[in-house]
């Protein structure tokens, strides 16, 4: 669902749903999807994959993402279907255990084993998928050479697609294992990329960790200006993401 509502050609409920997450307002959006996610497996999905993105950003609304996650695997009957439901399921035990809600490490990695039995490599939702592999195997698994060859599979095919939406994130992703690796450069190369994208696509609540992340690879006096602009894009959108919440009493 990355990309949903990000181009010309989306029709106007997609392009309505994304204009909501884009600023944070999952359960609106997720609202807008409710009367299609009832009896069809793409919109139950896409309407769970919100609701988990707003757990990843807010740390909240756990049970809620849960219920539409299930809705969507009953409803899921091809295998397309049953493959994007479980790289949901992966996604959203990935962000329990990231943020030390519960330990769901195992989950994640099994759904994700079966999103990729059934979701063909050609298929438009593989790099996503490869993309929340790499997720796994960097924050983990501290494998940073498979997350490597994760992300640049996941870039490669969100090229292919046109998924501009995905590329910012694995711009960002491959940015910071540069960094990680020695190379500066490569990373604020990368960062600004994210950033970039994220800036012409109009995501606002993934727009103050891509100029914090920028910040971190610049030199003064940009840093401390990137740092003022995150932190107060961060209040506007009523303090999410919360993991950005250090960062805005340290610039206090």
């Amino acid at each position: 669902m990355s990309g949903h509502g990000t181009t010309a050609g989306d029709d106007p409920l997609q392009t309505a749903v994304w204009r909501l997450r884009s600023r944070g307002c999952w359960s609106d959006a997720a609202a807008l999807l409710e009367p299609r996610a009832a009896a069809d497996a793409a919109f139950a999905v896409h309407r769970a994959a919100l609701l988990t993105e707003r757990c990843l950003y807010t740390e909240a609304g756990w049970d809620e993402a849960e219920d539409a996650l299930r809705t969507a695997e009953a409803l899921a009957r091809s295998d397309d279907e049953r493959g994007a439901a479980a790289c949901e399921r992966g996604y959203l035990a990935y962000a329990s255990t990231l943020l030390g809600v519960r330990d769901r490490a195992d989950e994640a990695r099994a759904a994700l084993g079966r999103a990729a039995a059934l979701i063909g490599p050609e298929g438009r939702g593989r790099p996503l998928l490869d993309f929340r592999r790499g997720l796994l195997a960097e924050n983990l698994a501290d494998a940073p050479h498979a997350a490597l060859a994760a992300y640049r599979r996941a870039h490669a095919g969100a090229t292919a697609h046109g998924d501009q939406l995905l590329l910012s994130f694995t711009w960002r992703h491959l940015a910071g294992l540069s960094l990680r690796d020695g190379e500066p450069a490569e990373a604020r190369h990368g960062f600004s990329e994210s950033l970039r994208i994220r800036e012409e696509l109009g995501y606002l609540v993934g727009t103050a960790p891509a100029l914090a992340a920028l910040a971190d690879v610049s030199d003064e006096p940009e840093a401390t200006r990137l740092r003022g602009e995150a932190v107060r894009l961060f209040r506007l959108l009523g303090g999410v993401p919360t993991w950005l919440a250090a960062l805005a009493s340290a610039e206090t």
